[in-house]
């Protein structure tokens, strides 16, 4: 068995063309395609030219499937890059549109005071002599209670029963004072009273906070006195408080009962009460026409005794 298996398997190796002899074949052959191949550039496109195109096209999706991981993974890596660039610029684009929305929300802030304060300063009259603005910083809004607390107090020269007005109308007086603060009894306070005059009839007379905002009470006028819907109340000028001509209200109703001698008349105010944010506090003119009315002014005398005759 051994000697048949060494003679099968030699003459078996035997058949074949030896190592070298295959060599020099595929280098003789290597050889000729090369100079075709370079014999064809020379003259144009040749067969070699027409196989290779083939080849290319045989082989490109082997090419894809090799290449095909590395070119996914750097997809990847530049979507993710891009994705993270976006989201950084799309962060910054945001934070200064928060900055823009702030710098304009507070240059329209701005705009607003500036035209409160003209408006402040275009309404008040000649008898006012000096202002200064207040800013409200606390409200109290009860039932009954209308009250504002304001950043001016003794250090600023507030004093204890000062006028304060907005550019609309009266606003109320001064109820207390603290150093760097006051608190301020508004007109609609119904502890509030405020003498007043109708600028087209002159009828003077009393108006009353009623505890609303929003609402003022005349109850001190007889039926037949001249009062209509309508008419403008300003200041009277007596109260030694405001001063005469201050705008203060409007009538909104007038309401005539046969029963009773006196009509029950109702006026809106003319300051903001609930919305105004700035506020002044004036001091007048004493030697101005329309300044309070002096003690002296409204003292009425009292008739002189006759003398005693002697007999």
């Amino acid at each position: 068995m051994a000697v048949f298996g060494t003679a099968t398997s030699r003459s078996l190796s035997g058949r074949g063309p030896s190592f070298g002899f295959r060599f020099f074949c595929y280098a003789v052959l290597s050889v000729v395609l090369m100079f075709y191949d370079r014999r064809g550039q020379e003259q144009g496109r040749g067969w070699l030219d027409t196989a290779r195109y083939g080849l290319q096209a045989a082989i490109y999706p082997l090419q894809l499937a090799v290449n095909s991981p590395s070119a996914a993974w750097s997809w990847l890596e530049e979507n993710f890059a891009t994705r993270e660039k976006l989201q950084a610029q799309v962060d910054q684009l945001r934070n200064e549109l928060r900055t823009q929305q702030l710098v304009t929300l507070r240059q329209a802030s701005l705009e607003r005071e500036n035209a409160t304060l003209r408006g402040l300063n275009s309404a008040l009259p000649d008898v006012i002599e000096r202002r200064i603005v207040g800013e409200v910083i606390s409200v109290e809004l009860s039932n009954l209670r209308k009250r504002l607390l304001v950043n001016r107090g003794g250090t600023h020269g507030v004093y204890r029963g000062q006028p304060v007005i907005t550019g609309d109308g009266v606003l109320g007086q001064v109820f207390r004072t603290g150093p760097f603060s006051s608190e301020i009894i508004l007109i609609t306070d119904a502890e509030h009273a405020l003498p007043v005059q109708i600028v087209r009839s002159g009828v003077r007379t009393i108006a009353l906070g009623t505890g609303r905002s929003t609402s003022l009470e005349l109850p001190y006028v007889p039926k037949n006195y001249d009062v209509k819907v309508g008419d403008l109340l300003v200041t009277s000028g007596l109260g030694r408080v405001f001063p005469y001509g201050l705008p203060v209200a409007r009538v909104t109703k007038v309401e005539l009962h046969p029963t009773e001698p006196l009509a029950q008349i109702h006026a809106v105010p003319l300051a903001g009460i609930e919305n105004d944010r700035e506020v002044l506090f004036i001091w007048e003119r004493p030697d101005h026409p329309a300044a309070t009315a002096s003690p002296e002014a409204i003292a009425i005398e009292a008739p002189a005794k006759p003398p005693v005759s002697k007999q």
